[in-house]
């Protein structure tokens, strides 16, 4: 398979003195975390033409070079999955994927997720992603619901990739939150960071968090519950459920970060309603909207005014 062609950084004094993981992250985020930090221990990156460690600091002008690997070859097991297909052609598959089903294999999940469910029903996919994430550009949690796309051809993974990383993808959600909201409409712009204490949660941060924007508006409302549409205009990770904790109206069903409303729902009650990309092939613009799951339909029976899926 082709080898992607490398990726050359210079560190501007802005983002000095941060770890080179922590700068990797912040410049490409088409990459998780955790890939950039295996692909520094596996010597796929460079600090000044020498190999480094996640935990080194960068200094301003210095130089990284990040080498891709070649795709590998992909050795998941298929597995007979049931998907909700919304579209798919030659370049790629968008799905609803329902909650409760993993993205990818990962530790403690080996199997039973979606890539073993894609590659049965859609056997030649991307091998950008690794063995692992065989076509997967990008992630929802396994509690949210919702739609998400799948790449089948390199040059489709990279397109997509890039429209990701340069916040050109249009991505819409519906979120059932905790009470109702002062404000029926408003963008929430509060940075975000790894909590300093839990480092499994992401929390705001006026210092050292990385900018993001998410604009909401409220659909239906009572007392007790609203429902709310959050565009996101960046990806930080679980970026909804922090900012919306942030509003003091935590999602329904978060054991995260909405503790006291959890087990209202025995899942965090996010749904992907809505994803807009340019195809990576035709260069037309692609818009797709995945039906609300029945527990949000039934959800919101009892908000003023009916909501209409």
């Amino acid at each position: 398979m082709e080898k992607p062609d490398p990726i050359r950084l210079s560190v501007p004094k802005q983002r000095a003195r941060l770890r080179l993981d922590q700068f990797l992250a912040g410049e490409l985020p088409q990459f998780s975390r955790s890939r950039l930090q295996a692909l520094i221990r596996n010597q796929n990156v460079t600090l000044n033409g020498s190999p480094a460690r996640p935990r080194d600091l960068v200094r301003a002008g210095d130089r990284v070079e990040l080498n891709e690997p070649p795709p590998e070859r992909i050795d998941n097991l298929p597995e007979a999955i049931p998907l909700d297909v919304l579209y798919e052609d030659q370049d790629l598959i968008v799905i609803n994927k329902p909650s409760g089903l993993v993205v990818h294999p990962g530790a403690g999940q080996p199997k039973h997720t979606l890539v073993n469910a894609l590659l049965f029903h859609f056997p030649k996919l991307s091998g950008i992603g690794g063995k692992e994430r065989p076509g997967i550009v990008h992630r929802l949690d396994k509690d949210t619901s919702g739609c998400l796309v799948a790449a089948r051809t390199d040059e489709a993974h990279r397109s997509l990739s890039t429209q990701f990383a340069e916040r050109e993808v249009e991505k819409i959600y519906l979120a059932l939150v905790a009470g109702k909201l002062r404000k029926r409409a408003g963008t929430i712009e509060e940075k975000i960071a790894r909590h300093p204490v839990h480092r499994q949660r992401m929390a705001t941060s006026s210092r050292h968090g990385r900018v993001a924007k998410t604009d909401y508006r409220v659909f239906s409302s009572s007392d007790e519950m609203s429902l709310v549409e959050c565009k996101l205009h960046s990806g930080r990770t679980h970026q909804i459920r922090v900012h919306l904790q942030h509003l003091g109206h935590p999602v329904l069903g978060d054991k995260v970060y909405g503790r006291r409303f959890a087990k209202l729902f025995p899942r965090q009650m996010l749904h992907a309603w809505k994803l807009g990309f340019q195809h990576p092939r035709t260069k037309e613009w692609r818009a797709f909207e995945a039906p609300a799951p029945l527990d949000f339909r039934d959800a919101v029976k009892s908000l003023q005014p009916p909501f209409d899926f």
